[in-house]
């Protein structure tokens, strides 16, 4: 009789996408390691194993199992936190508050509980992915914010300086701004920077001549 597949071929990209990736599996060669390697590979994901977890991972890899047992909770994983870390699922075999504080604090996007089983294996992979993904855009679009927030305020800083030292109206300090942006092809922001920048040098000159004069 044919056995039916358990991984039928994926149909939506979040699916297709996981057989283009690259996974770590990081757990121990017990028989919890040997069935995860072998439900990944059966996905179609390619799957490299370590162990014990080390700081450095392979090149390009995309998502890592990372088996968090008590005896090896002092490690510090620094690629866990890095920009462009990979997909953590943490692989726990019982819950206390020690264990449970480590894998917050490995910023994991999901947990497989041990023993491990083939069913909800698929799903988790899934949605730690979809999780990881909307938290990077966040921290993304969270990044242009601030350096959004921090341009106006270079602007509003070179605005109040050429209103004080030309005497002229913020609308005023706005267009002399602008223009000199549109005759050196930069950018408003990039102006106002220079502009704040040579007022405090200024400032540090007159100082610095006063406290000469004294």
């Amino acid at each position: 009789m044919r056995t039916r597949n358990r991984f039928p071929h994926a149909t939506s990209p979040q699916l297709k996408e996981l057989r283009q990736l690259t996974m770590v599996v990081m757990h121990p060669d017990d028989s919890d390691g040997r069935l995860l390697t072998q439900q990944l590979q059966r996905i179609g994901c390619s799957v490299q194993t370590i162990w014990p977890p080390t700081q450095n991972l392979p090149s390009g890899t995309d998502l890592v199992f990372l088996a968090v047992q008590p005896d090896l909770l002092h490690l510090r994983l620094d690629w866990v936190c890095e920009e462009d870390a990979p997909t953590v699922i943490a692989v726990v075999n019982y819950e206390n508050p020690t264990i449970v504080s480590a894998v917050l604090d490995l910023n994991i996007q999901a947990i497989l509980p041990s023993p491990i089983r083939s069913f909800g294996l698929l799903s988790t992979v899934v949605l730690a992915r979809k999780y990881h993904k909307e938290l990077r855009q966040q921290r993304r679009l969270i990044s242009k914010l601030q350096t959004k927030l921090l341009g106006q305020r270079h602007v509003a800083q070179a605005k109040t300086i050429l209103m004080r030292t030309h005497q002229v109206s913020e609308d005023q300090a706005y267009d002399l701004i602008r223009e000199q942006a549109m005759n050196k092809r930069s950018t408003i922001e990039d102006i106002s920077i220079a502009i704040v920048n040579a007022s405090e040098v200024l400032s540090l000159g007159q100082k610095g001549s006063s406290l000469l004069g004294n």
